[in-house]
């Protein structure tokens, strides 16, 4: 519940200090008189988006605070506990507007953004201004509104998951079904591939391998020369022959050299057996240089076709049996892919089924809240003087969405046997008031700790229709707090609190402000509000005889 409003240097508000009540509130005023500025400072510190150009001229700052009672349990409290702020009984909303257009807000002395004001607004006021009934006449918002008024918010929870769910199955489909194709196209290159690899069999370290023997091969004429010298060297005719040679003619002196020749005779011997090591290795090598004369050639053939296929594919020859796993691994998928496709086919089928149900589910929420909204707008429409109008809430196919497969139409007929068709082409400014008093009624019922704010919703309409206007108001008001800005005296007779906003000129300056009546004002305003200009005796007796009945009421 709104408390306390205070303006500063807000376009001609000087300084405004206003504190509201529970009950119905009547602000009202001549044209011109500043009554709109009060709702463009109030949506200002509400963090709306609104009109740029708030800050009075010459100041350096426009400011708006509102207090609002939080009682336990308003919807606002939770707003604040998600955002870290703390909790009080009492809302304390600040903003203030520089003139070239900064805005810096707080929320309870703590910075603050627009965003988190907006949040807050929502919990708080609902504003239904000269222009609300264009949602009403806007197809687009009836389903939201219908929702609204049926509290849908778990069906629509659950469409909204299935919608998800569906398009991420279609998603995962279209994905497999591009990769199916693009290897399809790369069928016949796969195959081929795979059976030059598998026909190859490469091994991992094979090029080094077939390398090293090649070049061993190359070499083998001139090496063998060589060999067949070194073996010449070392064998009996050699260096053996020698070394065995003077090993006897010391093992015969042994004896008499009183050991002095031991370790030569010993350093002899390891001598040999060294060189019995080195001529069986020579020899080994003189073997690995014997070869089949077309051995080089299959070596070479081999050494190529690896290192052609490594060029082929872009890899090193060692990788060629790793990508031929991977080459028959894609060629795999390639196989198993209608699987896959029949698989991901078959999940986007429950997804489908799966959405089509919360759909179902949904559309039979709303279908029912329809007939109830429907019986609810009739309740409410009789004491507004339209007991004879059909408000029809029409649920028609619509695109499959994220918010389900219907759409939405308020349709009205306004007089019996009258066809019924869209409410801009029907029904009339006063009428169309009605309808919006009625339905915002309606949306709203179940609303608790929310300031209802109406500006000339009584427009278009007099007489009995008016006051019928007015104590719908007062009704409403009953339960919560009402806000009425109105042109209508039987509106405002019926007002619990009442607010006169008037304009004046001091020093060739022009400022709005805003008076409380007291019982003899309100006499004044209501004459005033009925006689125009001049009020006569007339006019105050019939003020009176208003106000007399609003207060019976």
């Amino acid at each position: 519940m709104l408390r306390h409003l205070d303006i500063r240097d807000m376009l001609i508000i000087d300084r405004l200090e206003l504190a509201f009540q529970p009950g119905l509130n009547v602000l009202t005023g001549e044209t011109g008189a500043g009554k709109s500025i009060l709702l463009d400072s109030l949506g200002f510190v509400l963090g709306w988006r609104g009109r740029a150009d708030l800050v009075r001229s010459g100041a350096a700052q426009g400011e708006v605070v509102a207090a609002f009672d939080l009682p336990p349990g308003h919807p606002a409290r939770a707003v604040l506990a998600e955002a870290g702020f703390p909790e009080d009984d009492t809302l304390i909303l600040r903003r203030v507007n520089t003139p070239e257009g900064r805005k810096t807000a707080w929320v309870n002395d703590r910075r603050a953004s627009g965003e988190m004001l907006r949040a807050l607004s929502d919990t708080l006021v609902e504003l239904h201004g000269q222009q609300d009934d264009r949602g009403l006449l806007d197809p687009r918002q009836h389903r939201a509104m219908l929702d609204a008024f049926a509290g849908t918010e778990p069906q629509r929870d659950a469409v909204a998951q299935g919608w998800r769910a569906r398009a991420t199955a279609a998603k995962a489909l279209a994905k497999a079904e591009a990769r199916l194709a693009e290897m399809r196209a790369e069928e016949e290159y796969l195959r081929h591939s795979v059976a030059e690899l598998d026909a190859l069999q490469p091994q991992p370290g094979e090029e080094a391998e077939l390398d090293a023997r090649r070049r061993l091969m190359q070499g083998a004429e001139r090496m063998r020369e060589d060999v067949a010298r070194v073996l010449s060297a070392l064998g009996g005719d050699g260096a053996d022959g020698a070394m065995g040679d003077a090993l006897r003619w010391l093992e015969g002196l042994v004896d008499k050299a009183e050991g002095a020749l031991e370790p030569s005779v010993a350093a002899l011997e390891r001598a040999l057996v060294e060189l019995g090591e080195a001529q069986a290795g020579v020899e080994t090598f003189a073997d690995q240089l014997s070869f089949n004369p077309h051995e080089l050639e299959e070596t070479e053939e081999r050494l190529f076709a690896l290192r052609a296929q490594a060029r082929k594919h872009g890899v090193l020859a060692d990788d060629l049996a790793t990508l031929a796993d991977e080459l028959r691994g894609r060629l795999r998928l390639l196989e198993g892919g209608a699987d896959e496709i029949a698989g991901l086919a078959s999940a986007l089928d429950a997804a489908e089924k799966a959405y089509r149900a919360a759909a179902a589910a949904l559309s039979s929420a709303r279908a029912a809240a329809a007939g109830q909204l429907d019986l609810a707008m009739a309740a409410e429409l009789a004491p507004l003087k339209m007991e004879r109008a059909v408000f029809s809430t029409v649920l028609h196919a619509a695109p499959a969405g994220p918010d389900g497969v219907d759409g939405v139409a308020f349709t009205v007929a306004t007089n019996p046997g009258a066809p019924a068709g869209p409410l801009n082409k029907i029904a009339s400014g006063g009428e169309l008031s009605r309808f919006l008093l009625a339905l915002k009624v309606c949306l709203t019922r179940e609303a608790e700790g929310l300031t209802m704010i109406f500006d000339e919703i009584d427009r278009g309409v007099g007489g009995a229709t008016a006051d019928a206007v007015g104590r719908r108001l007062s009704a409403l008001a009953g339960d919560g707090q009402v806000l009425v800005v109105t042109h209508s005296p039987q509106v405002a007779a019926l007002g619990a609190h009442h607010w006169r906003v008037q304009k004046s000129v001091r020093d060739g300056v022009t400022t709005s402000e805003v008076v409380a009546l007291d019982v003899s004002d309100r006499v004044d305003e209501v004459a005033r509000m009925l006689a125009g200009d001049t009020v006569t005796d007339a006019a105050r007796a019939a003020a009176r005889a208003l106000l007399q009945a609003g207060r019976a009421t």
